[in-house]
């Protein structure tokens, strides 16, 4: 878990949900995206949510992001005293989102700008990412002048850069080769380890849950109902190379995918 230090950076210390229940209506029928979902989740923690295609992961992150209006049930963003607060939350999709007219810099700045409190130091603080994301060199270009790897660091660092007290991804890296997956993920451990945002995550791939989150939540197959919430208990920071080494990493991975395959529609071909 988190440790204490991270946690306290954080303004929203709990997200709490309740019975929560997407139905979308389509063509006069009702259709489920997930149902009855509970769980909790803490400040800083990383946290994983896995299951079939079709399960509702991403209405699930759209609905805690407000763009999704959840047909029952409850979500709930607690601070440090307890009250009730409404977060500034962050997204990254799995396309990078920059603007093609904008410099890898200006993309930065544009979104910092648009938390008020950071307008006045847009410019330093894109710098100092793109610092940490090792292309100062590239802040210059534009987003067709660099490889797919670079424009997806640009869009994770940007939506850090911006920070939120959440932050929601949704398969950001499924688009890469495994050698500019694995970097960019040991990227964000260190990103996150440093900033101690809360962040959900979701992924079809099991092992990079595993290098990732604290929890997984694990979704069945359509429509989406709470399967299991595994901790992971490795200790951090991470390096996803050696961790991958560690035979306990194989046990989990291996439980997971078999917990998974249980949904998995060939089980009833």
């Amino acid at each position: 878990m988190p440790s204490k230090e991270r946690n306290a950076m954080s303004e929203t210390r709990h997200i709490s949900v309740t019975g929560l229940t997407k139905i979308f209506s389509v063509a006069k029928a009702s259709i489920p995206a997930f149902e009855n979902l509970s769980f909790n989740i803490s400040a800083g923690e990383f946290f994983c949510v896995v299951g079939p295609s079709g399960c509702g992961k991403s209405t699930l992150l759209r609905t805690l992001a407000g763009l999704e209006k959840p047909s029952n049930g409850s979500i709930r963003f607690t601070d440090q005293c307890g009250d009730i607060v409404t977060p500034l939350i962050g997204m990254v999709f799995q396309e990078h989102g920059l603007f093609p007219w904008m410099t890898l810099q200006k993309n930065i700045e544009f979104l910092v700008k648009s938390n008020p409190r950071l307008s006045a130091e847009s410019a330093a603080i894109s710098q100092q990412y793109l610092q940490k994301i090792g292309l100062s060199a590239f802040a210059t270009c534009y987003p067709h002048q660099v490889s797919g790897g670079m424009r997806q660091r640009v869009s994770v660092a940007r939506s850090f850069a911006y920070d939120p007290d959440i932050l929601l991804m949704d398969e950001p890296f499924v688009f890469l080769d495994s050698q500019a997956r694995w970097q960019l993920q040991q990227m964000l451990l260190q990103i996150w380890q440093e900033t101690g945002k809360t962040v959900i995550f979701v992924t079809h791939d099991i092992d990079e849950a595993v290098c990732l989150a604290d929890r997984i939540m694990v979704l069945t197959a359509h429509p989406g109902k709470l399967k299991a919430i595994t901790s992971v208990n490795f200790p951090r920071p991470r390096d996803v190379i050696t961790l991958k080494r560690d035979h306990r990493y194989g046990e989990l991975v291996s439980d997971l995918v078999t917990t998974l395959k249980e949904e998995s529609f060939l089980q009833s071909v």
